[in-house]
């Protein structure tokens, strides 16, 4: 056998004992007469001894040929060490070698497999596998598998089953573009890489499978940003003979036993606020609840006034920023330039500062008196020596940029603690939202989400009122999972397409084996998914996915340690009928 132990478990026990280690040479030190080698494998570091008195000449002679990540075996002796190292788990002993063997030599790397590493972000996403060894990738893949492991355990201990469903589907639409895959053995016909196992779970709930679930690849041809990649990672589930009530409970339940087993923490909230309510007071539906700064709408204290921007607003909101009375003027206009960067898009911005002794200093004080300003204060929660700022606007848009403010500000004063852990659900979303370009009506989440049984009336006079079933949890403002219930009759999704603009024929086309399948016996059924790259990553401590996935492409979609996407041949082309037309 190639090794007897790990380079992570050796330890004072283990003195005298004839063992054989296997790994990567971390580096070598050599003193002449004496040469030390740090071997590294997946569980950790031993140092081996090469000693000129006590070691054959030829394995003596070999040590010191050894280079950085040379691939080597060694046989040897467990001694104590007489220096040790605390920060090693096994800095009380090394090993004596007398007997190395050389398993595969290897170039330079071209950066250092250390924790601290000078390789930048592009050389390491090409050398990925030489990136891996490193302890912080490593680790976190490790904790990958975790918190996986979690998953599975917790829902098959409820009976859930997990059953895989296909990856070569039918293209749908449901909202971000398909990769696509051409078939050769039918002529011009395409599969698509699933963007969700949606459809497929229903069908297993028609099927009796009443409680599935399944750790999936999904495929979003889309715009990446730091927090996507065009193939991710769901935890996917769907139930049957279930209300919203019961999906909660037992989500909500998954999240409270993955927060205790990985990362030691008992929940005790997990607040429940409504779509309407996130939007109206932290201006997204994803919002961050470990810090404070709700909005407070102050169109009440601000109009009819003489200050002309406000009077003409549709909305006036501000918030109260902890401990931001002290901000100096040239802070203050740094962050109004922040606010009117293209990115955010805000004309300007009004603040107040709240001072220790009761009164206010505003940038509108020509308009504004200390009653009114007042007024702002109690609004928004401000207290002495804090600052609030105002912006004004479309509603819509004047939320949006002062949730954005919000968060900024949060990153700046430090209130977005990583190992702070606040999660809550979000629910009541609107089932329909209208899209200006295409002077339609789309899905908010999806087609087959079932509108709130009392808001049926609604769908033919007033269908931007319809509210859906459907649920987001947000963890430390990122939605990590989303679902609903679904629509299980052919008549109600039927209804649904049509408010969709999808004609009956263009219905039949897309989803005729479903809406065929609701009328043998489908069970009432709901659902949710969690993006598990998401949710590895902010139980890490972190917010970006890349390094919680073994192989991640980089912002442009592109796998440049394969180098793909890539152009194929062209006597594949012709056996799938395509010819390429680049201008």
């Amino acid at each position: 056998m190639y090794r007897s132990h790990n380079c992570g478990e050796l330890n004072v026990s283990h003195i005298n004992t004839e063992v054989t280690l296997a790994g990567w040479v971390q580096k070598s030190r050599d003193k002449g007469f004496m040469n030390w080698v740090d071997l590294r494998d997946r569980y950790g570091v031993t140092q081996l001894i090469f000693d000129e008195s006590r070691s054959q000449k030829e394995v003596f002679e070999l040590a010191k040929t050894l280079g950085r990540e040379f691939v080597i075996q060694a046989k040897g002796t467990v001694i104590e060490r007489e220096a040790k190292n605390a920060t090693m788990a096994t800095g009380d002993i090394e090993i004596l070698v007398t007997e190395l063997k050389i398993l595969n030599a290897a170039l330079t790397p071209p950066f250092t497999i250390e924790d601290e590493t000078d390789g930048g972000e592009d050389i390491r996403m090409k050398y990925r596998y030489l990136d891996i060894r490193r302890n912080p990738v490593k680790n976190n893949l490790l904790f990958r598998h975790k918190v996986a492991m979690e998953v599975r355990k917790y829902l098959s201990d409820l009976d859930f089953c997990e059953i895989e469903t296909p990856y070569l589907i039918k293209s749908t639409p449901e909202g971000a573009r398909d990769f696509v895959v051409p078939s050769r053995m039918n002529e011009g016909q395409f599969y698509a890489l699933p963007q969700s196992p949606q459809t497929f779970k229903q069908l297993l709930m028609v099927g009796g499978m009443d409680k599935y679930f399944q750790i999936v690849k999904c495929f979003r041809d889309e715009d990446l940003r730091a927090d996507r990649q065009p193939e991710f990672t769901q935890i996917d589930c769907e139930m049957a003979f279930v209300e919203q009530e019961d999906i909660l409970n037992i989500f909500e339940g998954l999240t409270r036993h993955l927060l205790k087993e990985i990362k030691g923490i008992e929940v005790e909230k997990f607040p429940r606020i409504t779509y309407d309510y996130a939007m109206k007071t932290y201006g997204n539906d994803k919002p961050d609840i470990r810090f404070g700064m709700e909005f407070g709408e102050l169109n009440e204290f601000t109009q009819n006034k003489e200050f002309s921007v406000f009077n003409t607003a549709e909305l006036v909101v501000g918030i109260a920023v902890p401990g931001a009375g002290e901000y100096s003027r040239k802070e203050i206009d740094a962050l109004i330039e922040w606010i009117k960067r293209p990115q955010i898009g805000a004309s300007g911005m009004v603040y107040a500062k709240c001072n220790e002794d009761g009164t206010f200093k505003s940038s509108v004080d020509k308009f504004y008196d200390q009653e009114d300003i007042a007024n702002w204060a109690k609004t928004t929660g401000a207290k002495p020596g804090d600052m609030i700022f105002v912006l004004s606007g479309p509603a819509d848009k004047t939320r949006t940029q002062l949730s954005a403010l919000r968060m900024e500000l949060a990153n700046r004063l430090g209130l977005r603690n990583p190992a702070e852990f606040a999660p809550l659900w979000v629910v009541d979303f609107p089932l329909l939202e209208f899209e200006e370009e295409t002077g339609r009506y789309h899905a908010m989440h999806h087609p087959f989400t079932s509108p709130k049984p009392e808001d049926m009336h609604l769908l033919e006079t007033n269908p931007k009122a319809v509210r859906a079933n459907a649920y987001d949890m947000v963890l430390n403002g990122n939605e990590i999972g989303g679902g609903s219930i679904r629509i299980h009759d052919k008549t109600t999704q039927q209804l649904m397409f049509k408010y969709l603009g999808f004609t009956p024929e263009q219905a039949e086309d897309q989803f005729g084996f479903l809406m065929n399948a609701f009328q043998y016996g489908a069970p009432p059924h709901g659902g949710l998914a969690f993006g598990l790259d998401r949710l590895v990553s902010i139980l890490g401590g972190q917010e970006t996915i890349r390094d919680f996935i073994a192989f991640p492409k980089n912002n442009s979609g592109r796998d440049v340690m394969i180098d793909a996407p890539s152009i194929i041949d062209e006597l594949q082309l012709n056996e799938l009928h395509i010819k390429l037309d680049l201008v």
